[in-house]
């Protein structure tokens, strides 16, 4: 066994038999007048309740591409995806998008916070959209900035924080939903190797405390061995 592999062994017990995340032969082809591209090239993949799994490959590999297709962000050309068993090629735009409020949680590279809106309301956001109070919103927001250390920082605007502290609010308006699963698009990019540590640890510890699945997009090596499972793509290939 590699050091890769003894590294991403440890710390699993956490990690449930049951399959979060299917993707059953996921194809997808982009389009134009002249031009065919195959992004993704029959693509399957299970990934199990709990699991924290890395998706690595060089640029244009079909990465954030297949985050998309996890996320029902985007649709895949042939395939099947299913989410906590659910298939969900049969759901409409609107049970698509209740399905994800409820299910998943985002983090980009470019955080994508509002900076006209203070840390808490950025925060609260996606509960916006669910059946609850404003009381209980700010509730669930205060405790998820509490989970990435921010608690000091609600009445700030993003444009009064730094780079870390941006991705901690973006991590906290992730979780405020308790999602099942956490698709994170390159999370520590845009930070130096301190602040993308401190990233790491807090989703380290998101899913081994409560079990949340998260499947992280990565270029650094480093972050990936931290994970239970690496997924290499080149040319839209599953190639380890």
């Amino acid at each position: 066994m590699t050091e890769l592999q003894t590294k991403q062994k440890t710390n699993t017990n956490h990690i449930q038999s049951k399959t979060m995340i299917r993707l059953n032969n996921i194809e997808k082809v982009y389009r134009t007048d002249t031009v065919e591209t195959l992004a993704l090239n029959r693509i399957s993949l299970d990934i199990a309740a709990g699991e924290f799994l890395s998706i690595m490959g060089p640029s244009g590999c079909g990465k954030s591409t297949l985050l998309n297709i996890m996320g029902l962000l985007d649709a895949p050309t042939k395939g099947e995806v299913k989410i906590s068993d659910e298939k969900t090629e049969y759901l409409n735009d609107k049970q698509l998008a209740h399905f994800r409020n409820k299910k998943l949680g985002f983090i980009f590279q470019s955080y994508h916070l509002i900076n006209d809106l203070k840390v808490l309301d950025n925060v609260e956001l996606p509960l916006l959209y669910r059946n609850i109070t404003a009381k209980e919103r700010r509730r669930f927001a205060e405790e998820a900035l509490g989970k990435v250390g921010l608690s000091n920082r609600m009445k700030h605007f993003p444009t009064q924080l730094s780079g870390g502290q941006k991705q901690r609010v973006a991590i906290a308006r992730a979780i405020v939903g308790k999602p099942e699963i956490i698709l994170a698009d390159e999370p520590t990019g845009n930070l130096d190797s301190s602040m993308g540590n401190e990233i790491m640890e807090i989703l380290i510890q998101l899913n081994k405390i409560e079990s949340t699945t998260i499947v992280m997009v990565t270029h650094d090596e480093h972050m990936a061995k931290q994970t239970h499972r690496l997924v290499r793509l080149f040319d839209g290939k599953q190639v380890a």
